[in-house]
């Protein structure tokens, strides 16, 4: 005969915080009872009771100190919430805002199963992988708006950094350098000198009016320029994450800091420069903006224009030294006058180098620009693109040989500068010889990015006279009266000019 129960209330229905462990121990190894048929109402009726007292079992029985529960269940949910912000602060893009709901199956590291991590891990190292293995150099607004959009949200970094992406500042401080090269390759006179021994210069206050101006008008453009293409943007690894496509800046936003870069740059070189040079900056703004941007989609003519943009803030920086030193400033004197030919020559050695640069980094990414629909030789026309870079780079020789003729440059930098020039053009016959192919187009790039700096640096070092000053400040001037005579006389044909320029001064 089987044991019966006591008759106590049954266990299930009691509150099991009122009970100690050692007495529910030896409730739990009593034996169960015969149960009598019951109906199925009641039998419904014990299950739904069972389920809730397991259920007060699970999350109740090692809480009997009310105290401890609270003290503990606050500290599981801070390192809940701990866990969850080093998730987010991982991983910030997908991050919630502050004060948002949390979703109830969100992943955190607790309940992300292994093979997802392993998944997800090895996306991260393909992503960082594809970053490093690209064929060329990632675009610095699409890095910038990467690092903008880590940043918190309305932070003076954070805006600072996403206009700054705006501006593509890698091509605006190329443009830049290239005006201030050509302003301090003009040939000063020697009489503007204050005194026997100084070395002739031009105004500091001008050439920061011209590296400020040019830097804003390079920015308005560039922002013109994203304003235009989004859409197109996005279907190229290369500018995929630029800020319009990654809506970090509203579209108002990014007209008004283009108007305003636009209207400031031209500003400050009009006021602070000449109005020549004013009117080069406006005129680059409309053929980047308004030319080359939606002629990229139409014909591969968008190359040549793109060319002419980038060749005349050169001479943008040649006006602005000519300026000074003018007898009447008019454009026809600053752009057609004795000494422009200079400035021509630098305009045209950056647009022959745009091509063997601007085609070796198209090719590379040729597929990508056909998928955007951009229209550019390296994929329309394959054969062409090689013979256009070799062509371009060939003419660089006689465009540096002519700054030495001009009196830009002394007589060596023709050797000095052919050594580079020989350089680029022997890439340029890999790149077209193997279409491409084989890392030719790579190294014509890489090439053409070392070439300009170094062709620059060359010029700046070599320019007509400074050999000579250097010379002189080292070892002193000669005693001899007859070179003196021929010094003073040397500037003779010069001195109008030089009063002319000063009588000027004195009127402004």
């Amino acid at each position: 005969m089987g044991l019966r129960a006591p008759p106590i209330r049954s266990i299930l229905t009691q509150d099991t915080s009122s009970v100690c462990s050692q007495c529910w121990r030896k409730l739990l190894r009593w034996p169960t009872p015969r149960r009598q048929p019951f109906s199925n109402m009641s039998s419904s009726r014990h299950a739904v009771a069972v389920g809730k007292s397991r259920n007060s079992f699970s999350k109740d029985y090692f809480w009997t100190n009310s105290t401890l529960r609270e003290t503990l269940g606050q500290s599981l949910a801070r390192s809940r919430r701990d866990i969850q912000s080093s998730i987010a602060s991982a991983r910030p893009e997908t991050a919630a805002p502050a004060g948002a709901e949390q979703p109830e199956h969100a992943e955190t590291s607790e309940n992300v199963l292994p093979h997802r991590r392993r998944k997800r891990r090895r996306e991260l190292e393909a992503a960082e992988n594809t970053a490093q293995n690209y064929p060329i150099a990632l675009d610095a607004s699409a890095q910038l708006a990467d690092i903008s959009s880590k940043l918190p949200q309305r932070s003076l970094k954070r805006i600072f950094t996403t206009y700054l992406s705006l501006s593509k500042p890698r091509l605006s401080f190329l443009v830049v350098l290239t005006a201030t090269a050509a302003y301090s390759l003009y040939p000063v006179p020697g009489l503007l000198a204050p005194a026997a021994t100084a070395t002739p210069s031009l105004s500091t206050l001008t050439l920061f009016f011209l590296t400020s101006g040019t830097a804003l008008c390079s920015a308005s453009a560039n922002a013109f320029n994203m304003l235009m293409e989004p859409e197109h943007d996005a279907k190229m690894s290369r500018t995929r994450n630029r800020p319009l496509v990654r809506k970090l800046i509203s579209t108002r936003g990014a007209v008004i800091f283009a108007v305003a870069c636009g209207a400031l740059g031209t500003g400050a070189l009009y006021y602070g420069v000449n109005p020549t040079t004013a009117f080069l900056g406006f005129t680059n703004i409309v053929l980047y903006a308004g030319c080359y941007t939606p002629l990229k989609r139409m014909h591969v003519v968008n190359t040549w224009i793109g060319a002419i943009v980038g060749g005349i803030p050169p001479l943008m920086g040649w006006t602005a030294a000519a300026g000074q030193c003018a007898h009447d400033g008019t454009w026809q004197e600053l752009l057609f006058g004795e000494n422009s030919a200079g400035g021509w020559l630098c305009a045209a050695l950056l647009f022959a180098w745009q091509f063997p640069h601007f085609n070796s980094l198209s090719w590379s990414i040729r597929e990508e620009y056909k998928y955007a629909g951009y229209r550019m030789l390296a994929w329309v026309n394959p054969a062409q693109n090689g013979r256009v870079a070799l062509r371009y780079a060939v003419l660089m020789f006689p465009v540096c040989i002519g700054l030495s003729l001009c009196g830009v440059t002394d007589w060596s930098f023709i050797a000095t500068s052919s050594v580079v020039n020989g350089w680029m053009v022997w890439k340029a016959v890999e790149f077209w010889r193997e279409q491409g192919h084989k890392g030719t187009a790579r190294s014509l790039f890489w090439a053409s990015v070392w070439h300009l700096p170094i062709v620059m640096v060359l010029a700046m070092a070599q320019k007509k006279g400074l050999g000579e000053r250097v010379y002189r400040s080292i070892f002193g001037y000669p005693d001899d009266e007859d070179d003196l005579y021929y010094e003073v006389g040397e500037y003779e044909g010069e001195e109008e000019k030089v009063k002319a320029v000063v009588e000027r001064g004195r009127t402004v």
